[in-house]
């Protein structure tokens, strides 16, 4: 069972990906079907450049999941590599959620027009909220860092209860900095 860890996250991996590429060529081919055929007299050359223009980062994230989660074999057989875990948090989670909002956006055009493309705008204002809570954190987080009246706000909330029972009893009194 060598690397056993490895060839489960290939395995993963291979699954995810398998099912990305399916979905998207679901999703690009319901799009294009029902424009073509149902929606014919609303379908514009500009409904495919909008199409192209507010796709392409969802395709580029799906370029990039395939190439940082593919699986490596050797000519063997042998695995090399296996891939980059795709169902990492951070920006690959973030990532994630900006593939499913464009396949959510295509959806909704596909059914309801072009004007349907309005709902993309939530990508950079979600991106916005969470660059300033991400930021937000990191400010609350290194105030205690500035030196100043920082021990004031240090309660007895804030010590453990070891500490607690020794300046109960008298004992040696704690200073926090």
């Amino acid at each position: 069972m060598a690397q056993k860890a490895a060839k489960q996250q290939a395995a993963r991996n291979t699954a995810i990906l398998k099912r990305t590429h399916l979905i998207s060529l679901a999703i690009t081919t319901f799009f294009v079907l029902l424009r073509l055929l149902l929606f014919r007299a609303s379908c514009t050359r500009a409904t495919y450049l909008l199409y192209g223009f507010l796709s392409a980062p969802a395709f580029a994230i799906e370029f990039w999941f395939e190439r940082i989660g593919r699986p490596v074999t050797a000519p063997n057989g042998e695995l090399k590599k296996s891939g980059e875990d795709l169902e990492a948090k951070g920006l690959t989670d973030f990532m994630w959620d900006i593939l499913y909002w464009t396949w959510g956006c295509t959806v909704f055009v596909t059914i309801l027009g072009d004007k349907a493309w309005w709902g993309y705008i939530v990508v950079p204002l979600y991106s916005a909220w969470l660059g300033w809570t991400t930021f937000g954190g990191m400010r609350k987080g290194m105030a205690g860092m500035a030196g100043g009246d920082a021990g004031a706000d240090n309660s007895n909330g804030a010590m453990s209860n070891r500490q607690k029972k020794q300046e109960k009893r008298g004992g040696q009194k704690m200073q926090y900095r």
